[in-house]
């Protein structure tokens, strides 16, 4: 009876194992709104992120959006572009809060997030580059050892 439970366990991790290896592995496309796509850098990503770079170039609002903090594509997007995961963050948006600035908002998927930026301008968010669709522009790739680049012709995406 005690040994079923860690046995089941390690059963289902190894289960599971393919599934997140492939996710952490596949790279992430940071999205926008269709316009807001070129010449955007790493630095833009870190002020927009921490909401110290509210309007875009042409003077439109930024509207950045996050995955929720227990999703792994939001750890290595964290860590690739604002140095932390969520959880050592959440000083910071303390911090802030009591200053008037929020943080982005969370969207419960990838799918919500792709919907909410293609309709919504001055939008940028991230998703797994392999699920992006016509609707939004991918500005910047973001591998899994955290490597930020605009060469998304280089990503391969499996079928």
């Amino acid at each position: 009876m005690r040994l079923t439970l860690p046995i089941s366990l390690v059963s289902l991790c190894l289960l599971l194992w393919p599934v997140i290896v492939r996710a952490v592995d596949e790279p992430l496309a940071v999205i926008v709104a269709p316009g807001h796509a070129k010449g955007l850098k790493r630095e833009d990503l870190t002020l927009i992120f921490k909401r110290k770079k509210l309007f875009w170039n042409d003077g439109s609002k930024v509207q950045p959006v996050n995955l929720p903090a227990s999703n792994m594509y939001r750890r290595v997007f964290s860590q690739a572009v604002l140095g932390a995961t969520p959880e050592e963050l959440e000083k910071y948006w303390n911090d802030v809060y009591f200053h008037g600035i929020s943080p982005p908002f969370v969207l419960s998927s990838e799918h919500a997030v792709m919907h909410f930026i293609a309709e919504t301008p001055g939008a940028i968010g991230y998703v797994p580059f392999c699920s992006i669709d016509a609707h939004v522009e991918v500005a910047l790739v973001i591998t899994a050892t955290g490597h930020i680049s605009d060469d998304t012709a280089s990503v391969i995406c499996p079928k």
